[in-house]
């Protein structure tokens, strides 16, 4: 390990961002900013303070399962009463960190007096200490102050996923994609950026050549397409359906978007939806406040898509930039009168206005596949299929890398 090389272990798997790697990202640009509390809290989970991880991932789950404030007495009741639909409503990582019991023990004696007794006392103290904190406030909801130290954590564990794919500190080109097509590659010419060298491609051409070392005319990049600036807006699902590890996942991957979007001058925007919106945020470059919005989102209620795209069209700038809008969410529209009918009428509004729209479906139904080809086509997009959560990172950043 490098000398002052912090890392972050235990809660955050294999972790490895390190506070340097964090500080110059903050400093470019001005983008992210030194804020002494941000600071702080991201201080706290690299240097291993399982309690702050604790703590960033209660809040992180509660708000996943679209819990915005904890009451003891509530909490107790429930678990007592019918541990199956407790587990249900908070999910068993929400209950193991609110109990401080594994899931498994706390089911097998949630009914036995003595042990309710300690229970209530155990709910109550994590609770209470949240509180001091200023975690939670006095009534119990989710505090400023814990979506920051949520949100510190999911960045923390985002990097962290993204490091190994070759998404830090250099291009993250096509060919490195399941999904899409291979970037094309040329000679290393003077000018060409060092970041954009193919690496794979110069050694494999070197040893060809049977050079014991890669020469300068081994060198092969990777091509870059002229492009002006890009505004992205990424529009989440935050319905009832998208509850737990599917709002998660795309929570990272809207952080993944708006962290390697800002490093390359773009601007990103963000619509959270349901049968309305929650949230709309012009194109911008103010990556904390993305965060901060991105980390907050609670799922519930409906889907409409049509709202979505109708809102999207206003927060997009009218002058001449690049506009697409990338849809995420698992089913197709439940809300209004034709809600296919709207969507689509929206999608071609959207195009005559120059916005391109490519949607991430998650787990959709055939029906809801064959509406999503038709907004991708009339959006001049692509459809993503994503069959589980783990990769919807990948398909939101190779869309990116795809646009211009």
């Amino acid at each position: 390990m490098k000398p002052g090389r912090t890392v972050v272990h235990g809660s955050v798997p294999d972790a490895h961002v390190s506070v340097d790697e964090f500080s110059e990202a903050q400093e470019a640009e001005g983008k992210l900013s030194k804020q002494d509390e941000e600071d702080k809290l991201m201080n706290s989970l690299l240097e291993n303070d399982k309690e702050a991880i604790a703590e960033g991932k209660t809040i992180s789950e509660a708000l996943n399962q679209g819990i915005g404030a904890f009451t003891p007495d509530s909490l107790f009741e429930k678990i007592v009463k019918n541990y199956s639909i407790a587990e249900q409503a908070y999910g068993p990582a929400l209950l193991r960190f609110l109990t401080t019991y594994n899931p498994n023990y706390l089911q097998r004696n949630a009914r036995i007096p003595e042990f309710q007794k300690e229970l209530k006392q155990k709910i109550t103290g994590v609770i209470e200490s949240l509180k001091e904190k200023g975690i939670l406030t006095e009534e119990g909801a989710i505090a400023d102050k814990g979506v920051k130290l949520a949100s510190v954590l999911l960045l923390a564990e985002e990097l962290d996923a993204l490091a190994p794919r070759g998404i830090l500190g250099e291009r993250f080109f096509k060919k490195t994609f399941t999904y899409g097509d291979r970037e094309n590659v040329k000679a290393y010419a003077k000018g060409d950026r060092y970041k954009d060298i193919a690496l794979k491609r110069s050694i494999t051409l070197a040893v060809h050549r049977g050079h014991g070392t890669v020469q300068k005319h081994d060198l092969r990049t990777y091509e870059r397409q002229a492009k002006g600036q890009i505004h992205l807006v990424y529009a989440i699902d935050a319905s009832a359906s998208m509850r737990g590890r599917k709002i998660e996942q795309c929570k990272k991957a809207g952080i993944a978007l708006a962290y390697k979007a800002i490093e390359e001058k773009d601007k990103v925007g963000l619509i959270i939806f349901g049968d309305e919106i929650r949230e709309a945020i012009q194109p911008t470059d103010d990556f904390k406040r993305l965060l901060f919005e991105i980390t907050k989102i609670s799922a519930r209620k409906q889907t409409n898509i049509a709202l979505t795209i109708s809102k999207a069209i206003e927060v997009f700038p009218q002058h001449a930039v690049t506009r697409h809008l990338i849809l995420i969410t698992d089913a197709m529209p439940t809300a209004g009168e034709e809600p296919e009918q709207e969507t689509l009428d929206a999608v071609e509004l959207a195009a005559r206005n120059n916005i391109t729209i490519s949607l991430i479906g998650i787990q959709l139904s055939a029906e809801g596949k064959k509406l999503a080809e038709k907004i991708v086509a009339l959006g001049r997009g692509k459809l993503f299929n994503a069959r589980d959560t783990e990769n919807i990172d990948v398909m939101v950043l190779e869309d990116y890398f795809q646009v211009g």
